[in-house]
Order: structure tokens, then sequence, then C-alpha cells
């Protein structure tokens, strides 16, 4: 076999490769001759897309959530400024003599951080920057570690984001009317909810771009505050009535069963003439800084989930009054069901029968269609068979109320007279007037969560003489509160149906107002004529003489004159011994400016159906609200009234005057008052005045410890010698006719102020 020659490396060949060289190396310089061109022609433009694509933070700016204050500017809600600490890994590394100095200060300024979990999430997650360990501390909390940074300049990797939390500077005050909202600034009930959209503002933006020398700048787009709401709510008011409220359930609660001193307590005070509403209550209430405090629980019914006879499941009272032990065996859905059920407004989302308060209504119907006159009378003999059913009035026991008049029928409240003054009106008209009244529609009242309740009256078609009749004294259907109230109010001010609300005023984060809200008429009700006597007979339920037959006398305050309408309705099912019990009224009796309800629904007591349960606490309100408004006393104390202001140190320097004019004084300049109560004429002109009025009642309890003079009686003044009535406190004379003497002065500038 012959051997192979090796082939030789041919000239042409080495020229074919010399040449592939030279096109290689030729290429690699047209290449960065091209480089080099673009670098120096576009190299910015194609610096701007590189660094385009890295990452630049933009950072979130909060909004501060508007205040809620009440109309006299307290602060009700307000955002206060709180820090988030966030630790940046990947910063704290970037230098070795960084880590350390930065754990000793979190370590010393921080002693609720965990600093081994903190040290773990750094060395693990060396490019994090978004580790937030400790959220919403005080300005006063991150201050000591942030005068740290400014003193070493190895502390690096920890900044704090800025957000707010919504605080309640009075804790439960008007919490069924604030409601709360929740950290991601959404509310929940009352105005919270409500005015959601105004109260919340604009969240600003940090941005991270490049200028034309590619440095990286930020530019800021500000965050826009909400609008601050200003509230009807006097929280002075707001106080007084939550503070009856809640004497009433320590006084009741336990009595009877384990429990509260009721099912629920509401009172709501409004204007007569503008609808706005001064207070709104109810109990029990609850920590608006502390929603899910179960403590608030305590006492109240157990709420659970049942299968009703229809297949659905709805929310229903169980006979268990909760113990701290039944609160902790509740799972994390039975608790916010009960929660929620605290959380609701009861003023405006509860229904219930209203029983006799309902009169009012039905006779002004009456008296507006022209079905009576209002001289009619009826005979109660203590009961009425109607549509095959004896109703009977709670006067039956004793054979009836007799010969009943139209102002009897209420001040007497006989349900006999009522349905056959509703019989006399008819269906259809009882029911026009029903939804005249607002009775079944939402009163549109500005708060989340108000009930509506179309579904539980009877239409028309469906009323028999049975359900009219029953209807006629405020049984077999339901309202609200604040249906109530709103139409009560149209009652008694010449018929003009207001609509309620909460908030007259929104003003931006720097003051400006953005919007008023006005009184706003709907309706008028009935006509001024009508109104004038349902006054009359309201008056007469409280003020007149009768005895056990006026209904409403317990509501009256010391010193008032006053109107209103007691309520007694029995629940469902009937003849279970529990009753929602109320009052309704308005002060003064002759000028009203002001309404009260007060419901009391299924108090801890036996028996249930005493209406003295709500006039009680309507009278401790009134007793201090009036005053308060600078709404004058007009009638007599008793020794026991007397008495009772002084334990409540309300002092009786305005009882017996009429509020003066704007600019008129009430001392004429001779130490004399004008002597007047409304339009009685009662002083004597010569400065003594007597028991029924006169402006010169002792301002002080002083004259109490005066020696008694044994002639008369009367006590004697050290001062000037004068005759002090031991009952009321009023001069009747004596050695000097105290026109210019100084307890007679000092009265007059005390009356004045």
């Amino acid at each position: 076999m012959k051997e192979q020659k090796p082939k030789k490396f041919s000239i042409k060949m080495q020229k074919k490769l010399l040449c592939l060289y030279a096109l290689i190396i030729l290429a690699f310089i047209l290449l960065s001759v091209r480089l080099s061109w673009i670098v120096k022609a576009d190299g910015a433009t194609y610096e701007k897309q590189v660094l385009s694509q890295q990452k630049y933070d933009s950072v979130t700016l909060p909004f501060r959530r508007g205040d809620i204050v009440d109309t006299k500017g307290t602060k009700l809600a307000v955002s206060e400024k709180v820090y988030n600490l966030v630790i940046d890994s990947y910063v704290m590394l970037s230098r070795e003599t960084y880590l350390e100095p930065t754990m000793e200060a979190l370590s010393a300024n921080f002693p609720d951080l965990d600093m081994t979990a903190v040290r773990q999430y750094v060395i693990s997650h060396p490019d994090s920057s978004w580790y937030v360990p400790l959220r919403r501390l005080t300005y006063d909390q991150i201050s000591g570690f942030q005068a740290a940074a400014l003193e070493d300049s190895k502390i690096k990797g920890v900044w704090f984001q800025e957000e707010y939390k919504r605080v309640y500077p009075n804790g439960s005050l008007a919490a069924d009317v604030i409601g709360f909202s929740r950290s991601d600034n959404e509310g929940q009930y009352g105005l919270e909810e409500y005015y959601n959209d105004v109260l919340n503002g604009t969240t600003g933006r940090e941005y991270g771009y490049l200028n034309d020398d590619a440095n990286l700048e930020r530019t800021i787009k500000p965050a826009v505050d909400g609008n601050t709401i200003h509230s009807t709510i006097d929280a002075n008011i707001q106080g007084i009535v939550e503070k009856y409220l809640k004497q009433f359930n320590e006084e009741h609660k336990d009595a009877v069963h384990p429990g509260n001193g009721a099912e629920n307590v509401g009172c709501i005070i409004m204007e007569v003439n503008t609808g706005n509403i001064l207070a709104m209550a109810s109990y029990p209430t609850y920590d608006l800084n502390d929603t899910r405090n179960t403590d608030a629980l305590l006492g109240s019914r157990k709420i659970e989930m049942v299968t009703n006879a229809n297949g659905y499941d709805v929310l229903t009272k169980t006979d268990t009054y909760f113990t701290q032990e039944d609160i902790a065996a509740l799972t994390d859905d039975e608790l916010l069901d009960n929660l929620n059920y605290l959380w609701k407004n009861y003023c405006i989302s509860t229904t219930y029968e209203p029983g006799s308060t309902a009169k009012p209504f039905t006779v002004a119907a009456a008296l507006e269609s022209g079905a009576i006159t209002g001289n009619e009378h009826y005979q109660c003999n203590g009961s009425l068979e109607v549509g095959g059913h004896t109703i009977k009035c709670h006067s039956y026991r004793s054979g009836g109320e007799g010969d009943v008049s139209v102002q009897d029928s209420i001040a007497w409240s006989c349900n006999v007279a009522l349905m056959k003054i509703a019989a006399t009106l008819g269906k259809e008209e009882f029911a026009k007037f029903q939804q005249t009244f607002n009775f079944g529609l939402k009163t549109n009242v500005d708060l989340a969560g108000e009930a509506r309740t179309a579904s539980l009256l009877f239409p028309v078609d469906q009323m028999g003489s049975a359900d009219l009749a029953t209807n006629s004294f405020g049984q077999n259907f339901n309202v609200t509160m604040i249906q109530m109230i709103t139409g009560f109010c149209s009652l008694i001010n010449g018929g003009y149906y207001y609509e309620p609300h909460m908030v007259d005023k929104i003003t931006n984060s720097s003051g400006a107002t953005v919007q008023n809200i006005e009184p706003r008429v709907l309706r008028q009700t009935i006509s001024e004529s009508t109104s004038a006597k349902i006054r009359q007979y309201c008056r007469a339920t409280v003020m007149e003489e009768g005895g056990d037959r006026r209904t409403g006398r317990t509501a009256r305050p010391a010193g008032y004159a006053i109107g209103g309408k007691t309520g007694t309705a029995e629940t469902i099912p009937r003849k279970n011994g529990e009753y929602v019990v109320s009052f309704m009224g308005y002060a003064p009796a002759d000028d009203p400016q002001i309404a009260i309800y007060v419901v009391v629904d299924r108090a801890n007591a036996s028996p249930q159906d005493d209406a003295k349960f709500a006039t009680g606490i309507v009278r401790n309100v009134l007793t201090e609200v009036l005053p308060y408004l600078n709404i004058f006393m007009t009638e007599e104390l008793s020794e026991k009234e007397i008495q009772e202001l002084a334990e409540k140190q309300i002092e009786i320097t305005n009882q017996y005057t009429q509020k003066p004019e704007d600019g008129e004084d009430q001392n004429n300049g001779d130490g004399t008052g004008d002597g007047q109560t409304g339009d009685d004429q009662t002083g004597s002109g010569d400065g003594t005045g007597d028991a029924q009025g006169g402006d010169n009642t002792t301002p002080s309890e002083d004259w109490r410890n005066y020696p008694v003079d044994p002639a008369t009686g009367y006590l004697v003044s050290p001062i000037d010698g004068g005759l002090i009535d031991p009952v009321t406190g009023a001069d009747v004379g004596g050695d000097d006719s105290l026109g210019d003497s100084p307890v007679n002065n000092n009265l007059l500038n005390q009356q004045n102020e």
C-alpha cells in the first residue's frame, strides 16, 4: 500500500485566507468608527433610553381626611399624621460600615422592634427596600431615631413613610352619628360613610425623572386634603343626652334579668323650625377609637344567624345576654355580626310600633281633612268592638274614660276616642296623611343606614276596619325615630315639614366655604290652625290639671311649660309582657324651639309598660338643655323642684323671665324689672313682684339660710330687711321696697347677662 503525501497549503489558499483576515479587520475598523460617531452625535439620547429602563421609585403622598366638627367648631373626628418605619436593605448593606450603627440605633429607639427578625430580613434580602416592621408611629416615637441619624452619618437604610390615622378626641361621644373610618379611608356608618367622598381628598405622588443633563430629578404632585364637614350636633347637648342614657342603664341593668337597662334606649333633639339635629344618641354605644372592643357587647343580647320560615337566613336576637365567656366563645363571623348590630344607629335603622305618640298625627289628619272640628266628644267605656275584635283602652279595667273631648283623647291617651276619630276620617284619608307625614318613606337624613318602612304599613286596599282602628293609636305599623320626630315637628311648627339634616356647612382645608346646606321645607303637612290645636292638645297632655289622666306630666322639667305625648306599644308576639315606651315633646310650650323624642325599647323592669321610663329621661335632659339654650323658665317652682335644681347645681337665675329683645335691657334703670312672664303681667311695677313672676327672685341659694320672721313666716334678708318667700325665693317686700337694693340690682345684672 502506497503512503499518501500531505497536501500542500497552496498559494491560492493563502491568498484567500489573507483576504478574509483583511475583511474582518476592516469590519472592526468600520464598526469602531461607527460607534465613535454614535457616541459623539447621539450618545446622550441613547444614555437616556438606557437609564429610563432602570428603576426609579415613585412615592405616594397621602391626603389628610377632612375633620368632622360640631356646630360650634368642636372637633369630633380628626386625622393625625403618623409614620411607618421602612427598612431599605439595599442601602443598609451598600457599605459594611452602615449595618451595625443602624441596627444599634433601631434597637435603642424602638424597644418594640424584634431586632433578630430585622437583622435576619436584611441579611437574607440584600436587594429589598420595602420591609415595614412598625406602623403608625407618632412623631415623638420617631424623633429619637431621627436625631441619632443626624448625628451619625453611618445610620443608613431606614426611612419613614407618612400616612394619617383617624382619631376621635371624645371617644364614644356621638358614635352613632359620626361612625368611623377604616385604615384605607373608607367610612363606615354615620357621617363618615355618608360624606365619605367629601371627607376624602386626592393622593399625591413624588416622581423620579431625568433632566437634559441625564441627572435624576424628582417632581412632586401634592396631595389634596379632604373637606371638613360642620355638623349640626352640639357636643354639649349631645353629652347631656348621653349622660342620662347611661344613667338610665346604670339604674336598671340586671334588675329583672342579667344585662343592660333596656334592649335599646334612643334620644333625638331637633330644632323645630330648621330640621337641624342637635343631638342623636342611643345606648349601648361604643368607643370610636377602639371599635372592636368587645366590652361594648357586655349586657346586650346575642345576635345569631337563623333560617326563618321562608327559608331565608336572618339575624335574630337570642335569649343570651353577653358575658365575657359568651363573647370569648364567638367565632369571627359571629363576632362581626354582633359588632355590626352594635355599630348601627338605632335612631334611624331600627323600626318599632310607635304607640300613642302616633295619636297627635291621627287627630291632626282628621282636623285637616275636615272629618272633625275639634269640638266633638266621644264616649269611652273601656273598649270598642271593631271588625269582630274587642280592642281595649288602657282604662278598660276602670270602666273607661267616660266623656272624652278631642283634646282629652290625646291628653288622656284614650284609644276608644282615637278609633272613633279614625273611623270618621276613613282609611283612604288616613293612608294619605300617613304618606304626607312621610311614614313608610325615608326622611333622607344625611346619615348612612336609614331604614325604609314602606312594607311595614298597611296599603289602603289591604287595610280592614280593625287595622285602621289599631293604626289610629300607633299599633300594627312600624316607624323609625327619625320619621316620628321629623313629622312631629311639622305638627307643631305650623305644618312645615323640614328635611332633617346633620350637616349645615362644608369647608375646604383652607377654611373656605365650599357649600352651605340651608334648611329645606319639603311640604306643608297641615295648616297653621290645625297646628295650633295640636300644640294646645299636647300642652294639655303635660300641663293641664287632671291628675293621673295627664300621661305626660312627669316629663316636665322644673320651671318650664312643655307639650308632648307619651307612647306605649306592646311588641310582637302580643301578651308577652314586652313593651316599647316613649315620649315625644317640645319646648317651650307656647313657642316651640326644640323637639325631643326618647324611646325605651323593653326596659329591664317588670312591668315594662310604664311611660315614666321615657319621661324621666326627657325631664333630666331638658332640665339641663333648656337653660343651656337660653330658653327661660316661665313656671312657678315647687320646693321639691328647687331642691332638685340645687342637687343638679343648676342656678335659678332666669326663672319667671322673658328673654329680652336684641338691644333691650330688662333693667328699667330704676332697679325694677318689667315683671313679665310670657303674655301675663305678673310684676307689680314697684320691684316687688310675687311668687308667679317678676324679676326679683334671689339669684343664689343663700336665701335658704336667712332667719325666719315669726310673724309672717317669711325669710328676712340680713342685707336690707326684705322678706323672701321660703318656697320660691321670691322677694315679697318688707322694710325696703328693694327698688335700688344691692340684692335686686345684683339679680337684674345676672338676668341681663
